[in-house]
């Protein structure tokens, strides 16, 4: 035990010391944090991607280029007025049954525009709408086409099919009408499908039944432009 003791007042001498050896060196310098310099690479610089390699390219030009041409002999749907076809976020969310709601949840998936068009042939109606998002920080165009895949899925007398090309993009034909007393019954399909940062929405209505290929051939072509 006597020993022991003795040793302890030893390490602390011998601690203390080294610190103090320490302590009267010249502080090691660091290694500098600057970088040699590059040589800057000489020649033309390599051609951009064309659209065809870089889907960005066609979509962040003049989005309402990409929507469905109206067909010879159809009319210009009323509710376009004199739209030049660009959709803000306010009537966007508008198109909400809570348009306060889809509102609040367009700025929060960071919306950041929206193209449509539509048409009238007969009693047929034909709405389509191209909405793209920032996709900052999540992919929100494939939550959005899922979501109105969601909806459309709860109706009754629901038919659907997937969009051929699309991955998970889907069409549906509702069979069971829209009535309301003194109207005529409306009939509706609808697809929702997405590319990258741009969600597809296609709504078709009608006084009579309509057919799968009504609403597959709509939605074909329009993502073929996508």
């Amino acid at each position: 035990m006597l020993i022991a003791a003795a040793a302890v007042p030893g390490v602390v001498a011998g601690t203390c010391a080294g610190y103090l050896i320490q302590a009267d060196r010249d502080p090691t310098p660091l290694p500098s944090l600057s970088q040699p310099t590059l040589a800057q690479a000489t020649g033309p610089a390599p051609e951009p991607l064309s659209a065809a390699q870089d889907r960005r390219v066609k979509t962040d030009g003049d989005l309402r280029k990409l929507l469905l041409k109206k067909p010879a002999g159809a009319k210009k749907a009323d509710w376009l007025g004199d739209d030049d076809g660009w959709l803000d976020l306010a009537p966007y969310a508008e198109l909400y049954e809570d348009p306060a709601g889809a509102l609040s949840d367009q700025l929060g998936d960071d919306f950041r525009r929206a193209a449509t068009t539509g048409w009238a042939s007969g009693d047929k109606e034909v709405t389509i709408r191209l909405i793209q998002y920032r996709q900052e920080e999540s992919l929100v165009a494939v939550d959005e086409a899922s979501d109105g895949q969601y909806w459309a899925d709860k109706e009754a007398s629901t038919r659907s099919w997937a969009i051929p090309g699309t991955g998970d993009g889907k069409a549906y034909v509702h069979d069971k009408a829209d009535t309301e007393f003194g109207y005529l019954p409306i009939y509706g399909a609808e697809a929702y499908a997405w590319r990258g940062d741009v969600v597809m929405e296609i709504r078709v209505w009608d006084t009579k039944p309509l057919t799968k290929k009504t609403i597959m051939d709509l939605a074909e072509r329009q993502m073929e432009r996508l």
